[in-house]
């Protein structure tokens, strides 16, 4: 791993952190196609799952009091059973169809998440077992589960505070759930992982994002940060569909 790897890695995750700390998403959408593109789209997201558990674990502890257990309990089964098959799929499939998929369920998930319109407002334990469910698949795969868990907000009708403050546990279990079952079917191994200096590393700037997140978030709009991980997620995965492609090629 290059010194200009580590350098623009370290950037992504230092932009996802702040983002996440001002609108309660931002490390998936804007580090799984950067490090995807960085150091191939299995490592790239193994990596993008352990920066959420760090960001999900730190930035809980400053939102806790605004957590909805009740919702978060409903997730996490679900949530597994998202990522097992998911596992499998990474474990399974071409380095270059994985940067298509990674890329295509970015911009997707951006143009339903951003682009739709006021939706019917629905309430019901069955809608959030199938958004667990969907988002633990998605975090495994491509380490994007905010569209999936922002969409569910909508038909909810969910307060963004709450909402906000949920995805942090919720966003660290599902990241843990990615690492172990990766890592328990070979779609990871061991010695494929990143020098182990890296993860140090990784907390340091999580904990600089989350400072800078919280600074901004007196001087920033919600509004601007979620133009911003917009703009730099949709680069990101517009870049990654167009490398599959051209690896495909």
């Amino acid at each position: 791993m290059t010194t200009g790897i580590v350098i623009a890695a370290v950037i992504a995750i230092l932009v996802g952190s702040t983002l996440q700390r001002l609108s309660g998403t931002g490390v998936g959408l804007v580090v799984a196609p950067v490090l995807a593109l960085l150091i191939g789209p299995a490592l790239g997201v193994f990596v993008t799952n352990s920066t959420t558990v760090v960001s999900g674990f730190l930035i809980m502890l400053a939102v806790i009091r605004d957590v909805n257990w009740k919702r978060y309990l409903i997730f996490m089964p679900m949530a597994l059973l998202g990522a097992i098959p998911a596992a499998f799929m990474v474990r399974e499939v071409d380095a270059a169809w994985l940067n298509i998929v990674i890329g295509s369920v970015v911009l997707i998930s951006l143009a339903l998440t951003f682009g739709t319109p006021r939706v019917p407002h629905v309430r019901t334990h069955a809608l959030t077992g199938a958004t667990g469910l969907v988002g633990g698949f998605l975090n495994t795969s491509a380490g994007v589960a905010a569209p999936a868990m922002v969409m569910y907000s909508k038909f909810s009708r969910w307060n963004q505070r709450s909402f906000a403050a949920t995805m942090q546990p919720t966003f660290m279990t599902m990241g843990i759930f990615s690492v172990g079952t990766k890592l328990a079917v070979g779609a990871t191994t061991i010695e494929q992982l990143p020098p182990w200096w890296l993860f140090p590393i990784i907390v340091v700037t999580v904990i600089a994002g989350i400072r800078i997140g919280a600074w901004l978030a007196k001087k920033v709009s919600m509004d601007a940060a979620r133009r911003v991980a917009i703009t730099l997620a949709g680069m990101g995965g517009a870049v990654a569909v167009i490398r599959g492609m051209a690896m495909l090629a």
